[in-house]
């Protein structure tokens, strides 16, 4: 009950309206017809900037083919926004990382460019086959959630290092700048 009051909003259009926020966004045309334009959760922003979670998830899938990713955006303490993360099925040793940052520079700009991959066996679906993304989102890169590795992006090395308990408190205390 809790969950789906929070899915109502009121007093919209006028006072004592209800409406059910799906999370799509859709549009009237002149002719009352409603049609779908997009999913207002799939994009979220770093550096003033509009990431598209569908887009850098399309680009990851034409780089491993036979992996299922999710993309989100996740908080870092003393950052506007949220930084880039993907949960993507690799066996690592098909995970080549300097690889897969190189197809990821020639693919998308340096702000779609996820900051955080975390390496599972397998993406959580729910019964009707989409990712648990609100799950992984909230773990986020917290290491101390998860058994599966997180790799962090090294600007100044310009590589994806494994991210362990002294980075990670590193990236916590904004010792660590993305």
């Amino acid at each position: 009950k809790e969950a789906s009051e929070k899915k109502i909003v009121r007093n919209v259009f006028q006072k004592g309206d209800e409406f059910y926020s799906s999370g799509d966004l859709v549009y009237l045309d002149k002719n009352g017809y409603v049609y779908f334009k997009d999913r207002t959760g799939d994009t979220f922003r770093w550096k003033g900037e509009n990431v598209s979670t569908t887009e850098v998830e399309s680009v990851i899938n034409s780089i491993y083919k036979e992996a299922d990713c999710v993309v989100y955006g996740v908080e870092i303490p003393g950052c506007e926004g949220k930084i880039g993360m993907v949960t993507i099925s690799s066996e690592i040793e098909n995970l080549s990382l300097d690889n897969f940052l190189y197809e990821l520079k020639k693919a998308l700009p340096k702000y779609a460019i996820p900051h955080f991959i975390r390496v599972t066996k397998a993406v959580s679906m729910t019964d009707t086959f989409k990712p648990r993304k609100t799950t992984i989102q909230k773990e986020g890169y917290d290491i101390l959630q998860t058994d599966d590795t997180i790799y962090y992006l090294n600007n100044a090395q310009d590589q994806y290092l494994k991210l362990d308990e002294k980075s990670y408190e590193k990236i916590n205390n904004g010792e660590i700048k993305f």
